[in-house]
Parts: C-alpha cells; structure tokens; sequence
C-alpha cells in the first residue's frame, strides 16, 4: 500500500537514546553502571525529533498524521514513556532532547492571566510535552533486570556450541585486543558489550585512541557484539525468556494502538524511549529480520523505530507500516516487511499474534521471572500470603461437617424454644400444689433444661 492509498492517523515510536559516556553491564546479569548524556547524545535527539517532525507533523507531507496539533503539543494527544532505570538519566534526558526538535518553542505556547496579562513560555514559548519516566520497579520497559530464568538463559548461551565456536573463530582477534582496552584481562565473548561500548565511547571521544586503533578492529567488535547481544536479547520461540524485553512492552504498545484506532480518543502519539536491547527484540518476534538480515544488528545511537497507524482510503480496518531509520547516519526512514508478508498489516494480525506471549502485570512477571522478591514482586507475593491465610479461615465445611452443625444448630434452637416456652408458662411438667411444691418443679425444670 502507497501513502496515497492511505492516510496515518497515529504512530508508535520506539527510540533509542543518543550518545553517552562508557556504560559498563554485567555480562551475566546485565545489571548495569551509572552513566551520562554527552552533548552529542542531546543533539542526535534533537536532530532526530527535527527529522521526525518533518515527516509527521507537516501538512504537506504524505505521511502528516491526521488531526494532530502540529504546533502547540497537546498532552491529551501524545503519550511519552522514558525508561528511567538502566541507564539513569540518559534515556530520560534524550527523551526530552527529541520532544524540542519534535515540538520546538512555539510564541503562541501562552495564557492570558485574569488581569489580562499574557505570559508566554520561557525560551520563546518553550513546550514541555514529556509524561512519565519509568522507575526501577517498573518492568514494562526493562523485562530482563532480576530475571533469573531470562540470566540462566544467558548462560547456556554462553555455553552453546554456537557461541563457542564464535569465540574460537575469532581468537586472533581477542588476542589483539588488551593494548587497545587500557589492559584490562577481560577480552572475551563473554564480556563482548563491555569491549565494544570502551572502544566505540573512545574512538568517538579520544583523539588519541581513535589514531591508534586499526581501521578493521572497531567494526569486527561492533559485529561480534550485535552477535552476542542478539543472542541474549532474543529467543527463536516467541514466547521465550530471551524476548523478554519486548514481551513486557507489548501491553503499552496494544493499549496506544487501541486509543490510536478509537475515533473518539484523542491519542495519536505513542513514544517509548529505550535501550538497545528491545530492538532485537521487536525485529526477531515481528519476523522482520527473517526478510530483512541486516536488523540483526546493533542499532546506532538514535535510531528510530516508527509503527505508522494507517487508514487505507477504501476504509475498513486500520493497518500497521514498519518504518526504520538507524541514528542520524541515514537520511531517511526504509521501510521493511514484517509478519512473514510484504507491504502493511491489519492492526489485528500484530495483536492477535502477539498478544498471547504479552507480560500484562507485574504479577506476571514475577511469575515468568520466578521472583518473590524485587521490583514489587516482594509485596505481591506478601499479598498473596495473607490472601491463602485468610482463606484458610474461610475454608468451605465439608458435607459430613455441614451435618453435625446443621444437627447441633437445631437442637440448639429447639432446647431455646423449649426453655423459653417454659419460662413463660406456655408449657409445665406438672400441677402447682403449693409454694414447696412449685421450688421443687422449678428446680426439677432447670435441671431438664441443662441436660
């Protein structure tokens, strides 16, 4: 489908944050060290957002999304998720980077006080349209952190023959490598992102590095560490603990596409700001690097993944169009096939497929990542503690129980009955001859009744 047989009236981004300072991973955990947004890094986003804008907030563009404020952001049109967690500030920092190019100061961004003065924004009418950056507790856009099947599946990776013999096949490589890493003892597979993250963070940032390093030595890292990465961050079954990081992402994905496709629902952008790693992800579970082998590798620093909500012209149900541009290297978005066909997809093949693999709650993904303990999982798992306890104290009785209680219960009532219908004289065991007499059957009675 061309853009003239379609018109976009929404888009999902997935984007990659800009340049940064070293950022060291455990390899077995990928639990990660702190970084820092470089002045590259806030550029890239910024002529990313720039780009971005020209293609979907411009009237004459084919692709201008319908029915957007291209001017003045409106917050009930956009949704803007930044991942806070891994890479501190870094992917929150982009976010707000790409948003000024994507929606620069604006004069008319101003209000009018009661006294009749106006106020414009800061900056020549600066917009603030970022929403929300996701905690450390939040599991949506980083699956994989304290997931023990997803670090167990690490790993084996490490341990297959596959990657052993990767290892072997470049061991002239890795044997080259320590005077270019400052020494450091580490140069293996294993520890591949941690040496290519030092090399290419260098030869970006150190003249000194840059003019020593051999032109052939930074591309055969960069390819060994797309070979690693892919190999952790994806799985060949969809359901798998490799694609992890998508999987817990879908539920977001599916909620903006739901609001995007609904007439009466204002949403038209909705804006994941990630690492690397689900890239890999989306690429493998949508089936786009069967067609395309190239999306296997390591996405640059802003690279964008752009999910363009269409209405074809002849109307019926909305299509999904996969639009990649890799960093500010390339000029312009390509697209690729996906879902084992050419050209767009119903909305309802993406959702029917994947759905099923989705990680919907925290609660289920304590339950995939067998986690008790962290991000959140701990006071869900005391929940459903105190949720067992008080059922147990509210156990159903058994049949045979129900009987003595049901049996006990009435004789109760009928021994009440009894002792009440005496009491008022309704019923007596014998005449009245007297005071002595009367003592005498009163107590006679009351001992009847304790029986």
């Amino acid at each position: 489908m061309s853009n003239s047989d379609s018109t976009v009236i929404g888009v999902i981004f997935l984007i990659r944050h800009g340049d940064r300072q070293g950022f060291y991973q455990n390899p077995t955990n990928y639990n990660p060290a702190n970084t820092v947004i470089t002045p590259l890094g806030l550029r890239e986003e910024f002529i990313t957002g720039e780009y971005l804008r020209n293609v979907y907030l411009n009237a004459s563009s084919p692709s201008f999304i319908q029915g957007i404020n291209s001017t003045i952001a409106d917050p009930n049109q956009i949704t803007v998720v930044a991942d806070a967690a891994g890479e501190g500030g870094v992917i929150m920092n982009s976010a707000e980077a790409l948003l000024q190019g994507f929606f620069p100061p604006n004069a008319n961004y101003s209000t009018t006080l009661a006294n009749g003065t106006i106020v414009e924004a800061p900056l020549g009418g600066y917009q603030v349209s970022f929403e929300s950056a996701l905690a450390e507790n939040d599991v949506s856009l980083e699956g994989w952190t304290s997931c023990a099947p997803f670090d167990k599946a690490t790993s084996e990776f490490y341990q297959s023959a596959e990657f052993n013999q990767t290892a072997q096949d470049n061991a002239d490589f890795f044997t080259n490598l320590p005077q270019y890493l400052d020494g450091r003892s580490d140069a293996n597979l294993e520890n591949m992102w941690n040496i290519f993250d030092y090399m290419n963070v260098n030869y970006i940032h150190n003249a000194t590095f840059r003019s020593k390093l051999p032109p052939t030595l930074l591309p055969q890292a960069r390819n060994l560490a797309a070979f690693h990465e892919y190999g952790v961050f994806t799985s060949p079954q969809l359901d798998g603990i490799g694609n992890i990081g998508f999987r817990t992402m879908l539920p977001g994905i599916f909620q903006g596409l739901s609001s995007i496709t609904n007439s009466s629902d204002p949403l038209k952008i909705y804006y994941n700001a990630i690492a690397y790693k689900s890239f890999f992800t989306l690429f493998r579970m949508t089936g786009a690097v069967d067609q395309s082998p190239q999306l296997t590798g390591l996405v640059n620093y802003a690279a964008s993944v752009s999910i363009e909500v269409r209405q074809p012209s002849s109307g019926g149900e909305p299509v999904l169009r996969l639009q990649f541009k890799n960093g500010t290297e390339e000029d312009a978005q390509t697209t690729f096939n996906w879902f084992n066909t050419s050209g767009d997809i119903p909305v309802s093949t993406f959702t029917n497929y994947l759905a099923p693999v989705a990680i919907n709650s925290t609660a289920d993904w304590c339950t995939v990542c067998s986690n008790t303990q962290d991000r959140g999982c701990g006071a869900i798992a005391a929940a459903a503690s105190q949720a067992a306890i008080a059922d147990q104290v509210h156990q159903p009785i058994s049949p045979v129980g129900a009987g003595f209680l049901g049996a006990g219960l009435a004789l109760f009532v009928a021994l009440c009955m009894l002792g009440t219908l005496f009491f008022i004289g309704v019923l007596s065991l014998g005449q009245r001859k007297g005071r002595t007499r009367h003592n005498q059957r009163s107590s006679t009675q009351s001992s009847d009744v304790r029986a």
